[in-house]
């Protein structure tokens, strides 16, 4: 779903009229305090949600899921691992520990998964972006051989890779060590309250469930929002020769600076942010709950 909202998202859309401010007591007020939120939201979620289904029908939100999940499962596995890995190697090489061990090795695993990914990524933003009757791709496996015989063969799988580089570093870096503050600070000032003995190590104290989701979400939303104008950037370069001002979007800055230029910050580089808040908060909520759980379930703890 979030595919090919964000999708539809990238299309110019005229900036709303002015609403007249309502006569009454606190009424003026509270409108000008809250309007910006209230913008923010219904222009960024459900207008993409109403227009996908309308387009193409509710399946049209589903589009690029397949290679979605063929690539989440690598994609998290590498990215956990290699956070583990990073961040044992970091404390013993170079002697970095605390708060900072964390965001170092979240960047480093969050830039492998995409290294080890991107393709995957590549395709399903294709997908995602084709309008019904005007069909591209067929599929995933057509999807590959297109983009592999038209656009430059391996490398034209790997078009847009240095804004998500170079976006992922600060997403995850931010993720892990947001996520992993929150974990330590908690169980140190609140053990009984937000903690439990881990199901494997009873010397290890673990973060119940629910707070556990808590703290991921709170992750997601704060790493998507440092991210995001990275992210616009590469899903504009990876759709390539799909969208009109192909030639205009060639580089990494050529892009940000068309995009900023032509629709600014809010309806450019921040443009359909509401959207993958509702997708990324919940996805890094489970995501670092699952791997918690896991954790115990290996007795990795």
């Amino acid at each position: 779903m979030a595919a090919a909202a964000a999708a539809a998202a990238l299309a110019a859309a005229d900036p709303p009229p002015a609403m007249p401010q309502a006569a009454g007591a606190g009424g003026p007020a509270a409108r000008r305090d809250f309007y910006w939120l209230r913008s923010f939201l219904a222009g960024g979620v459900f207008s993409a949600l109403r227009a996908v289904p309308q387009k193409e029908g509710y399946l049209g939100l589903y589009k690029g899921n397949g290679a979605m999940m063929i690539r989440i499962f690598p994609y998290g596995a590498i990215q956990f691992m290699a956070f583990e890995h990073y961040k044992t190697l970091i404390t013993t090489k170079l002697g970095v520990s605390g708060h900072v061990h964390r965001l170092m090795a979240g960047s480093m695993a969050g830039m492998t998964a995409v290294i080890c990914t991107y393709p995957l990524d590549m395709v399903r933003v294709r997908l995602a972006f084709q309008v019904k009757g005007e069909h591209t791709y067929t599929g995933i496996i057509h999807a590959f051989k297109t983009i592999y015989a038209k656009e430059g063969g391996f490398l034209g799988f790997y078009r847009g890779l240095m804004p998500t580089i170079l976006g992922m570093a600060p997403y995850a870096g931010v993720s892990f060590f947001t996520f992993g503050t929150l974990k330590s600070v908690g169980l140190s000032h609140a053990p009984t309250l937000l903690g439990r003995p881990s199901s494997d190590n009873p010397n290890v104290l673990v973060l119940k469930t629910h707070i556990n989701l808590l703290c991921g979400g709170v992750a997601g939303a704060i790493a998507q929002t440092i991210s995001y104008p990275f992210d616009v950037t590469r899903r504009r370069m990876q759709l390539g020769t799909a969208l009109p001002e192909f030639e205009k979007c060639l580089t990494m800055w050529e892009t940000m600076k068309y995009v900023y230029g032509h629709h600014g910050i809010r309806r450019g580089l921040y443009r359909g942010l509401s959207l993958n808040y509702i997708r990324c908060v919940p996805s890094q909520a489970v995501a670092f709950t699952t791997y918690e759980l896991m954790k115990q379930f290996f007795h990795l703890n």
